[in-house]
């Protein structure tokens, strides 16, 4: 081995000072592998007795060996337990999801929804049924511990009361509507909800928008009412059901909006706690407008006509209500109301576009366009709003 001798040093205090300046020691060759460095915790040095080094590195040598020190300690923590924040592309998929199940969920839902009422023209009770539905399936995935139970409190319940009200008409006009008229022509209808957005926060809540989007509500307005009057099986109830709904909803959001500041509740438990006051609200006027009477003697006509099935189809209809409003109330946690506007947009093409296949509803060429110019408008709307 070789080896480096210094000479011993003796030095009191004041030597700590003025240090005698030593030779730099020369790097001698070896052509024996260096022995390992044992570590310790602590180390005292006698600088009284001779120094003896088994190897001499460059100082440059010793920078680097405390830079791998430094980078193997970093790695060692990154893999202790450091998050690790969800990629952009992992998101896009998420929200993708999210979409995709959303327009599949509301699809399905028009389908049997209108199958149930041109079979059983009750649209009192089937709201109600629906809102059950769901109540129940809440109900039961709290009780087994599936979603989490939300905390809520008086306050909360108050707050939620006029959205509930407001929910609650805006659902029960658009299933009259749709007891009434087409699928597509309630969904071409519906789809001036902006317009009525904008009128109503202007002109009752003082708002004022930016010109782009006055100008995107004309094609909005000039859509539908090319719609509505080029509709074959025009109905003035299954219109003003359409526009009552649309009114409706617009009052929801605004109180949903203001009274629901500072709550934090999940959007799943917040359309769960919605249905279960809707539903409250809504079934003695169902009780008062339709009644047990009528359903029964409803019932056993729509039996003999369709068969057993019917029951299958509403249990369909009533699920698949709350399913579709549930994603779309789990999507507004991960996604902007830029964004889910865009989606709700998407989505009632969807229903247009769908319910016109199956049910195989007659469509006329200008009543098309007065379609295509409603949703191009509704899109417009939500990037003027941007």
């Amino acid at each position: 081995m070789t080896s480096l001798r210094q000479p011993a040093v003796n030095f009191s205090g004041t030597d700590a000072i003025f240090r005698p300046k030593l030779p730099a020691p020369s790097r001698r060759l070896s052509v024996l592998p260096p022995l390992p460095v044992r570590r310790r915790d602590s180390a005292v040095v006698s600088l009284s007795k001779p120094l003896f080094v088994s190897k001499v590195e460059s100082f440059g040598d010793h920078e680097k060996r405390r830079e791998r020190e430094v980078i193997v300690c970093k790695a060692f923590e990154a893999d202790k337990s450091s998050p690790v924040e969800p990629s952009e592309s992992a998101r896009k998929v998420k929200i993708g999801l999210y979409f995709a199940t959303w327009w599949a969920l509301n699809v399905v839902f028009n389908i049997y929804n209108k199958k149930v009422l041109n079979a059983y023209p009750f649209p009192w009770l089937t709201s109600t049924l629906s809102l059950a539905a769901g109540s129940l399936i809440m109900l039961v995935s709290w009780a087994l511990r599936i979603a989490e139970t939300p905390k809520t409190d008086l306050d909360f319940w108050k707050a939620l009361f006029p959205v509930a009200v407001a929910h609650t008409i805006g659902h029960v006009a658009a299933t009259v509507s749709m007891s009434k008229v087409a699928v597509s022509f309630t969904h071409i209808i519906k789809s001036a909800e902006p317009a009525f957005s904008v009128l109503v926060s202007r002109f009752i809540l003082g708002e004022t928008f930016p010109m782009p989007v006055y100008l995107s509500l004309l094609p909005i307005i000039g859509g539908c009412g090319l719609a509505a009057l080029t509709e074959l099986n025009f109905n003035m109830i299954g219109f003003m059901g359409a526009m009552i709904s649309n009114l409706a909803f617009v009052f929801r959001n605004i109180f949903s909006k203001r009274g629901m500041k500072g709550k934090d509740v999940s959007g799943m438990n917040y359309y769960a706690c919605l249905s279960m006051l809707s539903l409250v609200l809504l079934t003695p006027f169902a009780f008062a407008v339709e009644g047990p009477q009528m359903w029964a003697l409803g019932w056993e006509k729509a039996v003999s006509t369709i068969g057993p099935q019917l029951f299958w189809w509403m249990a369909a209809q009533s699920v698949f209500y709350h399913l579709y409003n549930q994603v779309s109330y789990m999507s507004l946690d991960e996604i902007s109301p830029l964004t889910f506007s865009i989606g709700n947009t998407m989505k009632r093409i969807s229903v247009i576009v769908s319910s016109i296949i199956i049910f195989r509803t007659p469509v006329q060429p200008v009543n098309a366009l007065g379609a295509a110019i409603a949703v191009l408008g509704t899109f417009l709307y939500s990037q003027a709003k941007q």
